[in-house]
C-alpha cells in the first residue's frame, strides 16, 4: 500500500521530493519505495526528464490500477471500522435548507438519547479518498436504483406569506386574487407559480411579478419579512404556521411529485447506529408526513 501511495504521489507531483509530503515520508524513503516497486513490476515506472518524472507505459498501467486498489482498501477499512465496538460514527448528508429548517431544531433529541453515537454531517470528497455517507436526505421524486429510501414529507406545498403582506394586498380567497401578489422563488426548485395555477385549474394565469433569489433560505426569509408570497413545503414551516408568523390563505397550494426522502446505499450493511437514526427520523417526520 505504501509503495502504491508513493507511485500516485510521484505521478501527481512529478518528483520524489515533492511526493514526500503527501505520503509523510522522507525523500530517500520515497525513492526506496519506488525502486522496490519498480523491481517488483519488472521495469521503470517513470522516465526521469529535466521537466520532472513522466510515467512510462508500464507505470501508466500501474498508476491507473493503483487508484482503484487504494480506493477499494479504503472502502474496506471504512466498512470494518463501522463494525467495531466502541464510539460509533454516523455520517449524514443533508440539504442545507432541510438541516436548517427541520433537522437541526430537533436533532438535540437524538444526540441526548444516543450520546454514544458521533454524528458527522459531511460532503467530503477528494481525488484519493471518498467517504460514502451512511445516510442521505434527498429532495427527489424517488430514490435512485442503488439506494433504498423512505419518504419523509414534501408533497404538500403551501402558498404563504407573513400576515403583514396579506394585510397590504388583501388576503386572497382564490388563485385569481393571489395572482395580484409578488411571487418569491428560487429558480432551481420546482416550487413555481405555474404549478400552483395549473393545480387550481387556471393554467395560463400569471403572477403580477416574480422576485427570484439565489438561495431557497432567502425565499423563506423574504416571505417571513412580508416581502411577497412563496410556495414552501408544509413540513418546513409547521411552527411558523402554528404561531401565525406565516399565513396560508384559503388553503391555497398544490401537490408536488418531489419530496424529502431519507436514503442509504444498498451496498452498505445496516449498522446499529443507522438503524437507530432511521427509526428516529421516521418517528419525527410522522407528524408532518403528507
Amino acid at each position: 500500500m505504501t509503495a502504491l501511495q508513493v507511485l500516485l504521489a510521484v505521478a501527481e507531483r512529478g518528483s520524489t521530493s515533492a511526493a514526500a509530503e503527501p505520503v509523510s515520508l522522507s525523500q530517500s524513503a520515497v525513492s526506496k519505495q519506488l525502486l522496490g516497486l519498480e523491481e517488483l513490476i519488472g521495469g521503470p515506472a517513470f522516465l526521469r526528464t529535466p521537466n520532472g518524472m513522466v510515467p512510462t507505459e508500464l507505470g501508466a498501467i500501474y498508476i491507473e490500477h493503483a487508484r482503484t486498489a487504494i480506493k477499494a482498501m479504503e472502502d474496506a477499512a471504512l466498512k470494518v471500522a463501522r463494525m467495531k465496538p466502541g464510539p460509533r460514527v454516523l455520517r449524514l448528508q443533508v440539504p442545507p435548507i432541510f438541516g436548517d429548517r427541520w433537522l437541526l431544531p430537533r436533532f438535540a433529541q437524538f444526540t441526548e438519547a444516543h450520546p454514544e453515537i458521533e454524528v458527522q454531517f459531511t460532503t467530503f470528497v477528494s481525488k484519493t479518498q471518498t467517504e460514502v455517507p451512511d445516510g442521505m436526505v434527498r429532495f427527489v421524486v424517488k430514490p435512485v436504483d442503488d439506494e433504498e429510501g423512505e419518504y419523509l414529507f414534501g408533497h404538500d406545498i403551501r402558498l404563504v406569506s407573513a400576515p403583514s403582506y396579506w394585510e397590504k394586498i388583501g388576503e386572497p380567497a382564490t388563485i385569481e386574487a393571489a395572482s395580484k401578489g409578488v411571487m418569491l422563488e428560487h429558480p432551481q426548485t420546482p416550487f413555481h407559480w405555474p404549478f400552483l395555477a395549473a393545480f387550481h385549474g387556471n393554467k395560463g394565469l400569471e403572477a403580477r411579478h416574480t422576485m427570484r433569489f439565489g438561495y431557497y433560505t432567502m425565499v423563506i426569509r423574504a416571505a417571513l419579512a412580508g416581502q411577497g408570497m412563496a410556495l414552501i413545503p408544509h413540513g418546513l414551516i409547521v411552527e411558523e404556521l402554528a404561531a401565525g408568523r406565516l399565513v396560508n390563505p384559503a388553503g391555497l397550494g398544490y401537490r408536488s411529485d418531489h419530496g424529502y426522502w431519507f436514503t442509504r446505499p444498498r451496498n452498505l450493511p445496516l449498522s446499529q447506529s443507522m438503524a437507530l437514526f432511521n427509526r428516529w427520523i421516521h418517528t419525527e417526520s410522522g407528524s408532518v408526513r403528507d
